[in-house]
């Protein structure tokens, strides 16, 4: 054993490294958004959180068909994965874990009730959500783009040939 050995930690054994939870998939995705909607249909919540939190879910459900597009693993994609099965369900299991009366008449960050603290969150989500879903689009308005800058470099603007045709009949 050499000097420095003394000083060197071993490596942690294999079974003590802390298991990682399993990455969602489309389907636990799916199934978080179902739960969200269940919940707000089923719970007494006013209509300002359900239409709030549905606005959410409808972003989160049309941007995951688009999410390779977002880049696989990036923090963008993280987001609307982690929006749909903590940041939701969270702000509303702990709105709807208070009660009604004192959660929505109750000052409880400034003038704020949590009613209102909860509706400042789901505006957050939503306006979040809608900013990923524009950007999961916009590969494919990128390339439809490009090919149409690449039909008019190609044939020309389309009145020149409609004029070419007819000149030529």
């Amino acid at each position: 054993m050499g000097f420095f050995d003394r000083f060197r930690k071993p490596a942690p054994a294999v079974e003590d490294a802390v298991p990682l939870p399993p990455v969602p998939t489309a389907a636990s995705i799916e199934q978080s958004l179902d739960k969200v909607a269940r919940l707000v249909d089923a719970a007494d919540v006013p209509s300002a959180v359900r239409s709030r939190a549905m606005r959410v879910v409808t972003l989160v459900r049309q941007t995951l068909p688009r999410l390779d597009n977002l880049g696989l693993g990036s923090y963008d994609a993280y987001s609307v994965m982690a929006t749909a099965t903590d940041y939701l369900p969270e702000a509303l299991g702990a709105y709807l874990r208070l009660p009604r009366d004192w959660a929505d008449t109750r000052p409880v960050q400034g003038r704020k009730t949590s009613l209102m603290v909860l509706i400042d969150q789901l505006d957050l989500l939503g306006a979040t959500m809608d900013g990923f879903y524009d950007a999961a689009n916009r590969t494919d308005a990128a390339a439809l783009l490009a090919h149409g800058q690449f039909l008019q470099e190609k044939f020309g603007h389309a009145s020149d040939h409609e004029i070419q045709l007819g000149a030529a009949s």
